[in-house]
């Protein structure tokens, strides 16, 4: 499991089974799952798009030092993984939206129809909303309801069936807040 606790070894390692997904490259099962996630919501009337999959070690290291050159590092390390600790680089986390843009990478993603089907039907696909509302001291990062985490279906069943909100909870990890 990659969190602030535990890094990517060797910290810019790179799955060698990727495939395109939307312009974004995910795990092939990821991907798999995906496109079954994508269908299914859009037979109920959604339309789910990606926003981002798979990020290099240097696409994640640009993308925190920018947060923390506006944010500062406290906040930056709250809304963003450093390099070496992002669920994006394994290839198993993806980024959600709707192709409207509304409240797109915000909280209030979870309100629009994209969030609320990924909300109650992405366990039947193998994710799980990785940082849920309030669950900031295990995770160590702020709600994101757009941020999906392949675990596989076995996996994203029990934690749903459980009603275990996090990875760390489900697998008895120690809360991650911080570095």
């Amino acid at each position: 499991m990659i969190n602030k606790r535990n890094p990517l070894s060797p910290i810019d390692s790179v799955s060698p089974d990727m495939v395109n997904v939307g312009g974004s490259p995910l795990r092939y099962q990821a991907a798999l799952a995906f496109w079954q996630f994508v269908d299914a919501a859009k037979a109920s009337g959604v339309a789910i798009n990606i926003v981002s999959g798979f990020r290099s070690y240097s696409s994640q290291a640009s993308l925190y030092e920018g947060y923390v050159a506006m944010y500062g590092q406290e906040r930056a390390d709250a809304i963003s993984a450093r390099p070496g600790y992002s669920e994006h680089q394994t290839g198993l986390a993806v980024d959600i939206g709707n192709p409207s843009g509304a409240c797109a990478l915000e909280e209030c993603f979870a309100s629009t129809a994209a969030g609320q089907f990924a909300a109650a039907h992405a366990h039947e696909f193998g994710f799980v909303v990785r940082y849920q509302a309030g669950m900031s001291y295990w995770t160590g990062y702020t709600y994101e309801p757009w941020h999906l985490r392949y675990v596989g279906k076995d996996v994203a069943l029990d934690m749903h069936n459980q009603r275990i909100s996090t990875l760390e909870q489900y697998y008895g990890y120690p809360p991650a807040p911080g570095y």
